[in-house]
């Protein structure tokens, strides 16, 4: 029996739903703290768009699926079997002032070591990148690298 590689992480962030979802779907904020070698553009639905990291070599290409405003954006990308993931990135309003943003991802097909071991690396990656997207909106701190700033991340939050 096949187990479904897949993940799903969250975190709340203290902003209005659509200051969180603009920090997304904005290329500017969202290389601030995430793609830190640059988004191509907006993720507008049906458009394709690339993300760049700095510790990641090369042009990631990233296929927007589905997007609701302020709800939820939908994205596809390449996984590590040569077929693709699906992300789903969706909002909810807590508060006027505080949204929960849970980000999903599935796809892979295979039940092996390297499937377990990317689908393990991206689920890290979504979390880190949750918790830049918390400094970054919350505190206006833009963290330069998100793949080193877990450890400053948790020093940065535990000194406020």
């Amino acid at each position: 029996m096949f187990m479904e590689l897949k993940f799903e992480v969250y975190a709340k962030i203290r902003k209005p739903i659509a200051e969180a979802f603009d920090a997304i779907y904005n290329p500017k904020k969202l290389s601030g703290y995430f793609t830190t070698g640059g988004a191509s553009g907006p993720l507008d639905e049906g458009k394709s768009v690339t993300w760049e990291f700095a510790d990641h070599p090369g042009a990631l290409p990233v296929f927007i699926k589905h997007v609701i405003k302020n709800q939820k954006i939908v994205l596809e990308w390449d996984n590590t079997e040569g077929s693709n993931n699906r992300v789903e990135i969706s909002f909810e309003a807590l508060d006027k002032n505080s949204t929960l943003v849970k980000i999903k991802e599935s796809g892979w097909k295979k039940e092996d070591q390297k499937s377990l071991d990317a689908s393990y690396g991206n689920c890290m990656g979504w979390m880190q990148m949750l918790c830049c997207l918390k400094v970054y909106v919350e505190y206006g701190k833009n963290l330069s690298s998100c793949s080193d700033s877990i450890y400053s991340v948790c020093i940065y939050l535990g000194r406020n």
